[in-house]
């Protein structure tokens, strides 16, 4: 398992303040022994500054995660990347690009893959809530959405355009690149035009609309190369632990062949974070 050290956004104040997003990168160190004891499986690290909220002095965190990168569990960095609206308070695209760069060259430096949010274009038919109450969790409250900071035809897909336009501007390779969230709005640009994986979030399908049914669809169109999956599974939204489980039934049964399946599912993402199997 990858434990992914960003969820400060849940924070119930905005901007979130330097010293609070460190508190939960060393909370999650502190907590990796006593949980691979509990659960029986391994753990690794990621450490990341998200953009989903504005951080009010996000330059002090960039020296400290120079010497997070330098310790044994940490095989990423991230999640981050653009993002196209704030929850609570809005956060500049310039800002935003600074702190994924500065992220990216760090991962450059270190030779460590990272972890982008891609945003979801939201399914045509996800159902709607009563007005003032938002779809189930705060992060997709609606009420808490700020005007987006980069709109357009297709922001959640420009918004990753931007992201390989700044690995590329920093130098990080983009088979260094994991695009976590990936669904049939941007499989197609990370797939065919850069050399990123591609990671399909299928632990809450009834908020990204993303099913097993999209994985099988880019193995058969792309190959199993660059294709990964996971369950994104934060514990503050209705999500399924057991999805990728599920998932390797559900290929098995759409008649993806098995060898395939194993790359997916287990080959693909232990070679880019460095498992050992």
């Amino acid at each position: 398992m990858v434990m992914v050290a960003s969820g400060y956004h849940w924070t119930p104040y905005k901007p979130v303040e330097a010293e609070d997003i460190r508190f939960l990168w060393d909370d999650v160190i502190n907590r990796r022994r006593t949980i691979e004891r509990n659960h029986f499986f391994e753990a690794r690290l990621a450490f990341g500054v998200h953009t989903g909220v504005p951080i009010a002095n996000p330059d002090d965190l960039f020296a400290a995660m120079d010497e997070y990168c330098r310790t044994e569990p940490v095989v990423a960095l991230g999640e981050t990347g653009i993002t196209p609206a704030q929850h609570v308070q809005s956060w500049g695209l310039d800002e935003q690009r600074t702190v994924v760069g500065a992220q990216m060259e760090l991962a450059a430096d270190h030779d460590l893959p990272i972890i982008l949010h891609t945003p979801n274009k939201r399914p045509a038919d996800q159902p709607t809530y009563r007005p003032g109450v938002g779809t189930p969790g705060y992060e997709k409250n609606t009420n808490l959405t700020q005007d987006p900071v980069l709109t357009g035809e297709n922001p959640s897909l420009e918004a990753v355009r931007m992201d390989i336009d700044i690995a590329d501007q920093v130098g990080l390779p983009e088979d260094q690149i994991v695009a976590s969230h990936a669904d049939p709005n941007n499989v197609d640009f990370l797939l065919s035009e850069t050399e990123c994986y591609a990671s399909f979030t299928l632990g809450y399908p009834w908020l990204t609309g993303v099913t097993a049914a999209d994985v099988a669809d880019a193995i058969d169109r792309y190959g199993p190369d660059r294709i990964l999956v996971e369950t994104d599974c934060a514990n503050v939204l209705r999500t399924d632990v057991r999805s990728v489980k599920r998932a390797i039934l559900e290929l098995y049964r759409l008649g993806v062949d098995e060898d395939d399946i194993r790359q997916v599912v287990l080959t693909n993402p232990s070679a880019v974070f460095g498992f050992d199997y």
